[in-house]
């Protein structure tokens, strides 16, 4: 069995809208494209390495495929082009869009069903990055094994979120955490059941 690794960029008010630069995703007049790259620093290529630095296929929404195969084809094996370029690359679309990056292939029918039939398969784990339209049908269908998290601090006021309405109550646990010098928070979580309450 395969698991699903979500990794995101998020801003302190849960926002992962464009974080790499202007013009990225402008969806719903978004206006603060680039908002992570002031804070990026070696600490984060290094948490980024290490997502990066193992055998993975991709789970991508159609939109952060099109923004991925607009630039990682061309890059070079330095820039870390080689493990995206030799990912398989699922995509999720209502359409039949034209996947020209090598290695693409459409997810057929349900995306949560298509998804929990990757899973059973073997095979490298699967990433998510990106795709925050697919990853709230992710989120709802339980599918997400494990959370790789680097939220910035930082506030843009609206944007996609990761964590939007209509997320399901639950618990998570904590199974790494680091900051880096200009105060991004790297951390990784697990899904542990349900939300656990109380009274003081």
């Amino acid at each position: 069995m395969r698991k699903l690794i979500v990794t995101t960029f998020l801003t302190l008010d849960g926002v992962m809208q464009a974080p790499g630069g202007p013009g990225e995703d402008e969806d719903q007049g978004f206006r603060h494209g680039g908002w992570s790259v002031p804070c990026w620093d070696d600490e984060i290529g290094a948490f980024m390495d290490e997502t990066m630095g193992k055998p993975f296929d991709l789970v991508l929404g159609r939109k952060t495929y099109d923004i991925f195969a607009a630039f990682w084809p061309t890059a070079p094996d330095e820039a870390g082009g080689k493990p995206l370029n030799d990912a398989t690359k699922y995509v999720a679309s209502r359409g039949r869009p034209d996947l020209t990056w090598r290695n693409s292939v459409l997810l057929e029918g349900d995306a949560a069903d298509a998804v929990a039939a990757l899973k059973q398969e073997d095979g490298p784990e699967l990433q998510v990055h990106g795709s925050a339209d697919l990853l709230q049908t992710l989120l709802r269908h339980n599918l997400v094994d494990r959370f790789r998290l680097m939220t910035f601090p930082v506030l843009v006021g609206s944007g996609k979120r990761l964590f939007a309405d209509g997320t399901a109550p639950a618990s998570l646990a904590v199974v790494d955490t680091k900051v880096n010098t200009k105060g991004v928070v790297m951390s990784t979580y697990e899904p542990a059941g349900e939300l656990v309450t109380g009274t003081f």
